[in-house]
């Protein structure tokens, strides 16, 4: 990419990047790291150590479930449940019923996917203020932003509707969400993350409908149940502030934490203000429509029963506030028609979500089951977008969902591990409107019910083979009256459909894992798809009710290797997923979008590795390219993501951390016709590729390590940059400032 111009948004400044070719510089990285595992294939290796020592370092556990690294971190049934560990999970995790995002195995060389997790440690490391940080440059994501305040996740080139997002193991996804980049995963507080788990290209058949390009789940912070049960009663506190300046944002969060008795507690509150984004271009150094706030807050108790039951109590809340939409915002610097005016700025004043939630957690009930899990759930998320300066019309989604999941496993010996469970999930909609709206976007008093079953079998094929296979028969049923040529019209409709999937796991050697699997997905058309009128989505006109659309279906193969050693760990990944009556937008009228069934296709590979050198050094990176295609009008699929990755070097030890890295993107000009060129967050001609610099240091002082430092110094050649598809510009150099103090 040696002089490819970066355009500003009005395209008469541009800035030249000189910098290596992405695609040379990460030949010459993949290259090194594949002879360096073909000379690991030739040897013998003993596998990865799980415990660092000083005189001799290793890469840090490989585990769904992390400990999380201090006195906060979360419950551990190695601690609590020893038998447990040893009869289910194999090796130690957090005791939640799930074992992790994969249900049944916790460490990450044995799941037959496409797997990552996002430790505590790393999202503290980036300095995370909201989820767009926490999980930026994860392999195979794209963190897409429309507004400021919002961001959505891609996933192997899908997002919306067609990723599923958990919290905890409750849906965060509703009837409501959009089939392209929408906000809601923005409604978490990072600050209360224990890590993120993610499963890319499938996982529908463990956790239901909408997982057609992966999963991710959120998993919160509980208190320590080392200290509880092992030292006695003990109170925790932790502080934390961030600031940074491009957008002269402060972020603080106070956590307080403990165990009394047979009850642990944690609880946390955290607030942000952040101001308009400094940006890399000349001609607008402030983008406006870029400030907003938020604030939220949280509570979970675990209380022991007994020795074998865990009942737990979660409650989160969080909102944001005066967010606008930054591409509908004037002043906007892709506006090509100037048509975003005063009177058209729009803003989603709140945007807020409410979880509660109830999971009791038994282990051995009664002979016939190892592990119950029962959690009985409430979720709520309400928006209100208004239009106009000083607003002049709203429209509102607020949407109640309450659910019930059961979960059970049995240990069947020789015959491996069976986990079976029942989810239901029910939506109520409430959609006033006012002022000079023409109604609201979902129909109110609209509903939605989810149910399904799933049954997995984890099995030892032989010494070196193991299986994973699963089934799940889910049925979706909705109701509404949606406005179609201003007149209402009933709608009720379901869905249903079995899906399966099988994956192995062979083991090359004790380090070296080849793994391969075919999943199915599966999604039903939801309140959006079938009976939305929303003038928000699109750039010119707006999307009207589809009540003739099918379920999609996806079948994804892929098959991966997985390295892991003390001081070399690697993962490739290549996959095809076949999209079967993929809902896609097309023009139904002047100014009007309706979704239609067509078949798509999307192809990619996927790379990251880390190798340790002397003296705590270590390098890392990742790739992923992404290729996405519509058989039925032969063009690109809408925002699928460029070809990009990320290389550096980096320093551990247990009190001082280093980061030096670039973030490099290619240039994306394969766009669909219908979505993309009309969509003014792309630039004319496609998203031009870049590449930034960027530094992270942190150090942690007292004899009791209870003071961290850290600096974040991103984008230090100040360059120009755009994610694709996204309404918020690249910042310019950024220095973001964090402390920590705890006890």
């Amino acid at each position: 990419m040696a002089g490819v111009r970066l355009c500003s948004p009005n395209r008469d400044n541009a800035k030249k990047v000189d910098t290596i070719s992405l695609k040379k510089l990460l030949s010459i990285s993949l290259c090194g790291l594949f002879l360096h595992v073909g000379t690991l294939a030739a040897q013998d290796f003993e596998p990865v150590r799980y415990t660092i020592q000083d005189d001799q370092p290793t890469l840090p556990p490989l585990v769904v479930r992390p400990s999380g690294g201090n006195a906060a971190s979360s419950v551990d049934p190695s601690e609590l449940f020893p038998s447990l560990s040893e009869r289910i999970f194999g090796s130690p995790s957090e005791f939640d019923g799930s074992g992790g995002i994969f249900r049944s195995r916790t460490n990450m060389m044995d799941i037959p996917a496409a797997a990552a997790i996002r430790t505590r440690d790393e999202i503290a490391q980036r300095q995370s203020a909201d989820m767009f940080q926490a999980l930026e440059n994860e392999t195979g994501i794209l963190m897409q932003r429309t507004s400021a305040g919002q961001a959505s996740p891609f996933i192997r080139g899908l997002t919306g509707q067609q990723v599923l997002i958990l919290v905890d193991g409750v849906r965060l996804n509703n009837s409501v969400f959009r089939r392209g980049p929408n906000q809601y995963f923005n409604t978490v507080d990072p600050g209360m993350l224990d890590h993120v788990e993610v499963l890319r290209g499938q996982g529908a058949v463990l956790w239901g409908s909408d997982a057609i390009g992966g999963a991710i789940n959120l998993v919160s912070r509980g208190a320590n149940s080392h200290y509880g049960t092992h030292h006695g009663d003990y109170a925790h506190r932790e502080f934390t502030q961030y600031y940074n300046t491009s957008n002269a944002s402060p972020y603080s969060r106070l956590n307080v934490e403990g165990w009394v008795g047979s009850t642990g507690y944690f609880a946390g509150a955290s607030y942000m203000n952040a101001r308009d984004l400094d940006t890399g271009y000349d001609n607008f150094p402030r983008q406006p429509g870029t400030n907003y706030q938020q604030f939220g807050g949280d509570i979970k108790l675990n209380y022991m029963i007994d020795v074998d039951t865990l009942l737990t109590f979660s409650l989160q809340h969080f909102e944001l506030e005066d967010v606008p939409r930054s591409d509908r915002f004037p002043g906007y610097p892709g506006d090509r028609n100037n048509s975003n005016t005063a009177g058209g700025a729009r803003f989603f004043d709140p945007q807020q979500r409410d979880l509660a939630y109830v999971r009791l957690q038994a282990l051995s009930p009664n002979p016939y089951i190892d592990l119950l899990t029962v959690t009985a759930s409430y979720h709520r998320q309400r928006e209100v977008q208004t239009r106009g300066m000083p607003t002049s019309r709203y429209q509102e989604t607020d949407v109640e969902t309450i659910g019930v999941n059961l979960v059970a496993a049995k240990e069947l010996d020789y015959f491996g591990k069976v986990t079976a469970g029942a989810d239901w999930y029910y939506d109520d909609v409430d959609s006033p409107f006012g002022g000079t709206a023409s109604g609201p976007i979902i129909p109110d008093d609209a509903y939605y019910q989810r149910i399904g079953i799933f049954l997995s079998w984890d099995v030892a094929l032989t010494d070196r083979l193991d299986a994973v296979a699963g089934v799940r028969f889910e049925h979706a049923a909705t109701a509404g009256t949606p406005l179609i040529a201003n007149a209402p019209v009933a709608v009720d409709a379901n869905f249903q459909d079995w899906i399966g999937q099988i994956g192995l796991v062979y083991e090359l050697r004790p380090c070296m894992h080849l793994v391969g699997s075919i999943s199915e997905g599966f999604r039903a058309p939801n309140l959006d798809d079938l009976m939305a009128n929303n003038p928000n989505v699109l750039q010119q006109g707006q999307s009207v009710p589809s009540l003739n659309l099918s379920p999609e279906n996806s079948i994804n193969y892929e098959i991966g290797i997985k390295t892991d050693t003390s001081q070399l760990r690697t993962e490739m990944f290549v996959f095809w997923t076949e999209l079967n009556d993929n809902m896609v937008s097309v023009t139904a009228a002047p100014d009007t979008f309706a979704t239609v069934n067509q078949n798509s296709f999307l192809q990619g590979v996927e790379f990251s590795g880390e190798l340790l050198l002397e003296n705590n050094w270590s390098i890392y990176g990742n790739y992923w390219y992404t290729f996405g295609k519509n058989l039925v009008t032969d063009q690109p699929l809408s925002r699928i993501p460029p070809m990009q990755g990320v290389f550096g070097f980096r320093y551990r030890q247990p009190r001082r951390q280093l980061d030096f890295y670039t973030w490099m993107s290619d240039r994306q000009d394969r766009l669909d016709p219908v979505r993309d060129l009309s969509d003014e967050r792309i630039p004319i001609g496609g998203t031009p590729g870049f590449a930034t610099l960027n530094l992270r240091v942190a150090q942690t002082l007292g004899r009791c390590e209870q003071h961290r430092l850290s600096l974040s110094l991103e984008n230090l050649t100040d360059q120009p940059y755009l994610v694709h598809g996204s309404g918020v510009y690249g910042t310019g150099i950024t220095a973001r400032l964090g402390y920590s103090w705890s006890n």
